[in-house]
């Protein structure tokens, strides 16, 4: 495991254990650390300047949220996300995310709202240049603000965690033949039912966002396999 991490700042009003959590977590989702890596305690708190510690108490976490698979006798490695696992998150995501846009189109304000057609702009500039780091970026700011509007953190919190899970490789439904122009139009259908105050609509615009989005990545997986 090559020395990656920097070392913690603890000038936070976060409690130690939760910025060592964040470390890895995100470097997990950068990449930073490939799946099947193996993570050694002593290093990563050498490198973050921390004690072994806090850095337990992360790894337990990160294991019940599924960045790492801890084997008894062998150590502690990234989890290496599967067909099923993705499967079962979307499935999870997609009844979540038809929850929050009900809720987001009963409670979205209207400053909410316009961030969320700018959004949709900035997307478009940037699909036409195919810059696909920005779109994710831009794509989560997008759906961070229906999240917000559903007024319900703990609903938030738990598709932050599933969404994180699927981080590394949602580029691969996006930058997919055609899903650009698909992904536009139904974000245009979800902003347009919540603006409406339909929750039943904005219900369906997210189970139909969610379902094709599923149905692309496990396409380009498959495809991928293929290939190799």
């Amino acid at each position: 495991m090559a020395g990656h991490l920097q070392p913690i700042k603890l000038d936070s009003y976060k409690p130690l254990r939760e910025l060592v959590c964040e470390t890895i977590r995100q470097a997990i989702i950068s990449g930073t650390f490939s799946p099947g890596e193996r993570l050694m305690e002593i290093q990563l708190a050498d490198e973050m300047g921390v004690s072994r510690t806090p850095v337990r108490e992360a790894i337990r976490k990160l294991e019940q949220e599924g960045f790492v698979v801890m084997i008894p006798r062998r150590g502690t490695y990234v989890a290496d996300i599967s067909i099923k696992d993705i499967a079962e998150i979307y499935e999870i995501r997609t009844s979540l995310d038809m929850l929050a846009a009900g809720l987001a189109a009963e409670r979205i304000t209207p400053e909410e709202l316009a961030t969320m057609n700018k959004y949709l702009v900035d997307i478009n500039k940037a699909a036409i240049i195919m810059d696909m780091d920005r779109i994710v970026e831009l794509d989560t700011a997008f759906h961070d603000v229906l999240y917000t509007a559903s007024r319900n953190e703990r609903l938030h919190g738990i598709i932050y965690n599933l969404r994180d899970q699927l981080t590394s490789i949602r580029g691969r439904s996006m930058s997919y033949p055609g899903r650009m122009a698909e992904t536009m139009d139904e974000h245009r259908a979800l902003v347009d039912s919540i603006a409406a105050r339909d929750v039943e609509r904005a219900q369906r615009a997210a189970r139909v966002h969610m379902e094709n989005a599923e149905r692309t990545l496990m396409r380009s997986l498959a495809e991928a396999k293929k290939e190799f």
